[in-house]
């Protein structure tokens, strides 16, 4: 099964599953997102919508700002196409403790959802996400995605990986390899066995190659669709293995296992 480990709800969805079609994805874990770049039209519209991403990335966003309904159209598009979404459902970071446990316990088990993520901790605020590793653990030890690219710091970077020693039974995947510290997330990864690394947005072909040649089996094929695309994303990984058994873990197979989990 080719399972795409990265992408945000779609506007409309149709438009994600003849992406999924072209690229010949079995399913992919859907994420609920506020920007939604895949309406624009013109430059304009597309700097509008980024900048809701960039508010969520810099821990500027207030109030609902959007969250209601990201969570509406998550649930909307999972239950339409349980067959191929695998939904994960994101949590505030500036909750307490006991509210974060809350949330985990209600947004993420009490709907079903398969892990938690993707998180946006601010730029050196990583540390943030403690306390979801700990709920996630506390219910049958979910994966965790959160952001890697930038604004994330490759101290950032550092923090996530000492958590994650902290809580060695969570899986905690890094999305878009680190960004362009992915040399830092690579090692990292390499001395944290519980840490894995999702390959969308990777910018060198042989950052990807080396990712996988380092850790073939904490690897994920991801495409971050709608700001990648699965196809691009799908040719990537094949074009940096050969046909057999790290391939199919890297499409799909590792995934599977952290999804069978759960």
């Amino acid at each position: 099964m080719i399972i795409d480990a990265h992408s945000h709800v779609h506007d409309p969805v149709a438009d994600h599953l003849r992406l999924l079609d072209d690229a010949g994805v079995d399913r992919a874990v859907l994420f609920p997102t506020r920007p939604h770049p895949e309406r624009a039209t013109d430059l304009e519209g597309l700097r509008r919508e980024m900048s809701v991403l960039d508010r969520a990335l810099d821990g500027r966003a207030t109030g609902d700002d959007g969250y209601a309904a990201a969570w509406r159209e998550l649930d909307d598009a999972l239950a339409a196409h349980p067959d191929r979404f695998i939904g994960f459902g994101s949590v505030r970071l500036n909750l307490s403790d006991d509210e974060i446990a809350a949330a985990v316990e209600r947004d993420i088990v009490g709907r079903g959802l398969h892990g938690i993520g993707e998180l946006t901790p601010p730029p050196g605020g990583a540390a943030r996400i403690e306390p979801v590793l700990t709920a996630a653990h506390d219910h049958g030890d979910l994966p965790v995605v959160v952001h890697g690219f930038a604004p994330t710091t490759a101290e950032d970077l550092r923090t996530l990986a000492a958590m994650a020693a902290r809580h060695p039974s969570v899986p905690l995947v890094v999305s878009q390899l680190g960004g362009l510290n992915w040399m830092t997330a690579v090692e990292l990864a390499r001395e944290t066995p519980n840490i894995y690394l999702e390959l969308s947005t990777a910018h060198l072909i042989f950052a990807v190659r080396l990712a996988v040649q380092e850790l073939p089996e904490r690897t994920l094929f991801g495409s971050d669709a709608p700001y990648g695309d699965p196809v691009v994303a799908r040719t990537t990984v094949e074009r940096v293995t050969g046909p057999g058994e790290v391939r199919e873990l890297v499409l799909g197979g590792t995934l599977l296992r952290l999804l069978d989990r759960t």
